[in-house]
């Protein structure tokens, strides 16, 4: 009886795609996380805008006109109604990085757990409109 022979290469090939077939696989379902940045010199104008993503996370602007992304620990109360926020910086003076919070005024202080880099929010995000005096006494003088 003829056995056929499978070529030693072949066999070596055999094995290795299956050895490697698994990994790769495992590769292709998880997503490469952004990398963790800073903004530098908070403590000296360096926010330009700032834009609350609801209670989980807000977008960023530097002087730069970069966009950075800060998501929070967990949902932030008030975040998506302040009309102003403070950045308390974590480890280096005046830089914030993942390791800093986010004041919400009367309200308190929010974890951020991770700061990236980011596109401008979405257009469907708005941003609040200032209030504006609809008393017609209050508006003009008499």
């Amino acid at each position: 009886m003829n056995i056929p022979r499978i070529p030693h290469s072949a066999a070596l090939l055999a094995v290795a795609a299956v050895t490697w077939l698994p990994g790769a696989i495992a590769a292709e379902g998880t997503a490469l996380k952004p990398a963790e940045v800073s903004i530098p010199f908070v403590d000296h104008n360096n926010i330009r805008d700032w834009q609350a993503d609801g209670k989980e996370g807000v977008w960023i602007q530097d002087q730069r006109r970069a966009w950075y992304y800060a998501k929070l620990l967990g949902p932030c109360i008030g975040l998506d109604w302040a009309l102003s926020i403070g950045f308390i910086t974590g480890g280096a003076a005046g830089q914030l990085d993942r390791f800093s919070s986010i004041l919400v005024p009367e309200e308190g202080r929010c974890q951020i757990t991770s700061l990236t880099r980011s596109d401008p929010p979405p257009p469907s995000v708005k941003k609040k409109k200032k209030h504006k005096v609809t008393d017609e006494k209050a508006a003009k003088p008499d």
